[in-house]
């Protein structure tokens, strides 16, 4: 039993704390191979396609559009291509009068999924880099031409934005989540400072075309799946701290589902890309220790627990307690009380129990091969298989290849 106590406080530990240490340690040696901070000058800017894969995002897409139409990127230098995944609200009306000069508009008949969507998308774009975004999340006027800035490099292919929880100009969130988010950016930044980042930032990340392969339908998360098989191919994958996309923070039980579809994505992923886990895989180590240890550690959690609870000594009554207090701690932030520092311990406490628990989740819904997790929360719909029809295109701009 002792044995199991320690492998399990030292696998949690390591997941947490060892793994982001030795990254940082790796970077240093490195040099800090960090991205380019001198933006390309407009003369030299490939040209771009920016993706949106849509289901009913009527509310969203006019606000998205004119975010997009206010980059500081020159217009003849970038398309928008908006794929409907089968909406059934006003997408399809809205997108059509709007297709024309650099928006293309592409309808398909029947719900298939995120990824046919994006697939008909990237088969569609023109541009020499596709860059990624979502319908909701606005980006930084900024962060298109950070993002491309980054290809010059040629052994860069993938590209990640920054997710910042808040509206632009607001300072980072003080929540549990949020302190969760920051620390999952410094390991970013220190996977790219050293090697490669392991996935992206699916609200904003960007692609050489060239790289990109055909998503498998039913894939949860292609912002993961597309950079690994952009490693595979022998290129980098970059974090860009300044390329910015904000969202909300979202309410404990909305994160919970979004979380728990993430952590079922990567089980996911064992499925579709085995490789992974081969020893040509360069990047297998970081995959490895960022994204599965992380849906382990529950289990260690619980091993843990209940090992305290039945070795014999004071160190252990005194590792029971401590856990039994961080757990209670997570119970009061349930409380609208105002606690001060304790409550923002509380509120992290409670953020790592909605993590832990989400990757338990995780595994059931893997294990009975759920499939309604494309979209977040308990009312997904079920990804349908394609119909193999083709895609009607309502709307095409003037864009080309050569602009």
């Amino acid at each position: 039993m002792r044995a199991i106590f320690w492998i399990s406080a030292l696998f949690i530990t390591y997941t947490y704390a060892g793994y982001p240490l030795w990254l940082f340690l790796r970077g240093r040696k490195k040099g800090a191979n960090l991205p380019f901070s001198v933006p390309a000058p407009s003369g030299t800017l490939p040209f771009v396609s920016v993706v949106i894969a849509a289901r009913n995002e009527a509310s969203h897409l006019p606000r998205k559009l004119k975010n997009l139409a206010d980059l500081n990127f020159p217009a003849p230098k970038y398309e928008i291509i908006v794929v409907s995944d089968g909406s059934t609200d006003s997408t399809n009306e809205w997108m059509q009068a709007q297709a024309g000069g650099n928006v293309r508009f592409l309808a398909l008949p029947e719900h298939a999924g995120k990824a046919v969507a994006l697939n008909h998308a990237i088969e569609a774009a023109l541009g020499d880099i596709v860059v990624f975004t979502d319908a909701r999340q606005p980006v930084h006027s900024e962060a298109v031409r950070n993002l491309v800035t980054n290809f010059e490099d040629p052994n860069v292919g993938c590209v990640s934005g920054e997710l910042m929880l808040g509206h632009p100009g607001d300072d980072a969130p003080g929540s549990g989540l949020g302190f969760y988010w920051a620390m999952e950016k410094k390991v970013r930044e220190w996977e790219s400072a050293s090697g490669s980042v392991v996935g992206a930032t699916g609200a904003l990340y960007a692609v050489r075309k060239e790289l990109l392969v055909k998503l498998p339908v039913g894939t949860v998360l292609d912002d993961v799946y597309l950079p690994l098989c952009v490693v595979r191919q022998g290129k980098r994958v970059l974090f860009e701290p300044r390329a910015r996309v904000y969202d909300e923070v979202a309410k404990p039980r909305r994160e919970f589902w979004r979380k728990t579809r993430t952590l079922t994505g990567i089980y996911q992923l064992l499925r579709l890309a085995p490789w992974l886990l081969t020893e040509r895989t360069t990047i297998r180590f970081r995959f490895l220790a960022h994204k599965l240890f992380r849906l382990w550690v529950p289990f260690a959690l619980i091993a843990l627990l209940l090992n305290s609870m039945f070795l014999p000594g004071s160190f252990y009554r005194y590792a029971l307690i401590v856990q039994i207090l961080c757990y209670a701690a997570g119970f009061l932030a349930l409380f609208p009380w105002k606690l001060g520092t304790a409550g923002r311990v509380a509120d992290f406490s409670a953020s790592f129990i909605l993590l832990n628990t989400a990757a338990v989740v995780a595994l059931f819904w893997f294990l009975t091969n759920k499939k309604d997790v494309w979209q977040a929360g308990p009312k997904s719909q079920t990804v349908l298989e394609p119909t193999g029809e083709i895609p009607v295109e309502l709307g095409e701009g003037t864009a080309s290849g050569s602009r």
